[in-house]
């Protein structure tokens, strides 16, 4: 049991846009406050993985480490596009598992230029560019048309994602939008893909977020309050994908990629969907979180729309989704998007969300999808 992960200190950048902060400067903020948080130094760390999208950047982890002094511990970079933050948590939860190492880092860190992602960062290959199949929300709108077809969701229930999330973004310090939206003013913004609208899609931007990870026989000596690390799962998608993936993949009888990596979470930590008090998820568009919410096996297929509609996903409902406004309020800096997840939850399970806290939270998922098939799945508790 000595070698189990928790997490003993948290921290975040707030995402937006900075365009007079270089990117390591981002994640030594959210490192700092992460130590400082632990009642650790950075000198006690012995090994630090750091996600980044990783075609803009090369070598940033070492060159954030050294803003905090030369050093000789193993610096790793990791890209796993929108889940590349979760496969960060996911390594440093196993190098102190198998008992390498007593106090980690996991970062994440991103500047992301305005508008979609480029196709560099997507996954697309050049021949799907230039026959114009490069732009991630055709695939996002086809899925949510398959979905409605299919299930009766409707565009309402899809808006009302994006209420929600801009409702509880604009109660968080640390989200970009910090603005209330109203059902007709997402149903009436711009289409950008039809059924999707303007105000239903997150936006790529700067972020950073950090994690400071202890074995349970050190974390003793920081705290006695311990966030358990009680699993994180890290799987790829073993099927074909359209561009990106096609971000939730066609439904063909096999289970999503999501929901494999959620089944092994679950699994490793003993713990099923009714014992969630809340959950972070990749709502890149608000579709995105109707559609998760039943990958994750946390409604049945088809429920994740009336789940919205009834209250169910609010702050006071049965299962609050995406308390801190979701990526749809805080935007997503690609490499940090899931750290920041891990920041909501931790600061939920301790009781710390001010007029965001999800009564008595014992229990938290974070989960993200990325280009090519990734998908992380992290279950925490206290």
């Amino acid at each position: 049991m000595g070698n189990e992960a928790v997490i003993t200190g948290v921290g975040i950048h707030k995402f937006g846009r900075f365009p007079e902060k270089s990117v390591e400067e981002l994640g030594k903020y959210a490192i700092d406050m992460a130590l400082a948080d632990a009642n650790i130094e950075f000198k006690d760390v012995q090994a630090m993985f750091l996600s980044n999208s990783g075609t803009i950047y090369p070598g940033i982890g070492p060159k954030t480490a050294f803003l905090f002094g030369r050093t000789t511990i193993p610096i790793v970079n990791i890209e796993a596009a929108c889940a590349g933050g979760g496969a960060c948590l996911r390594m440093a939860q196993m190098a102190i598992k198998q008992g390498e190492y007593d106090i980690v880092l996991a970062v994440g860190v991103e500047k992301q230029p305005r508008g979609f992602l480029a196709p560099a960062i997507s996954g697309y290959e050049p021949w799907q560019a230039l026959a114009g199949l490069d732009e991630n929300p055709m695939y996002w709108a086809m899925d949510a048309r398959l979905h409605m077809a299919k299930y009766g969701t409707t565009i309402e229930q899809i808006a009302q994602v994006s209420v929600k999330n801009h409702k509880y973004g604009a109660l968080n310090p640390n989200a970009m939008y910090q603005k209330p939206m109203t059902l007709e003013e997402v149903l009436n913004s711009r289409v950008v893909c039809d059924p999707l609208t303007l105000y239903m899609f997150c936006a790529p931007n700067d972020g950073a977020a950090a994690a400071v990870l202890c074995s349970q026989k050190v974390a003793k000596k920081y705290t006695t309050k311990p966030v358990i690390l009680a699993s994180c799962a890290h799987r790829m998608n073993p099927y074909p994908e359209m561009g990106v993936g096609n971000y939730f993949g066609y439904k063909t009888g096999n289970k999503a990629v999501t929901t494999l990596a959620a089944m092994e979470a679950y699994e490793k930590a003993g713990i099923g969907p009714e014992d969630l008090s809340l959950v972070e998820l990749q709502d890149t568009d608000a579709s995105g979180e109707i559609l998760f919410s039943e990958e994750l096996l946390l409604f049945k297929e088809g429920g994740g729309g009336p789940a919205v509609s009834e209250g169910i996903t609010e702050i006071g409902g049965r299962l609050p989704i995406s308390t801190d406004g979701g990526i749809i309020s805080k935007g997503e800096p690609v490499g940090a998007s899931a750290l920041g997840q891990i920041f909501e939850v931790v600061t939920q399970l301790r009781g710390q969300a001010g007029q965001r806290q999800v009564a008595n939270a014992k229990v938290g998922l974070a989960h993200v999808r990325g280009a090519l098939g990734h998908a992380c799945v992290t279950i925490l508790r206290v």
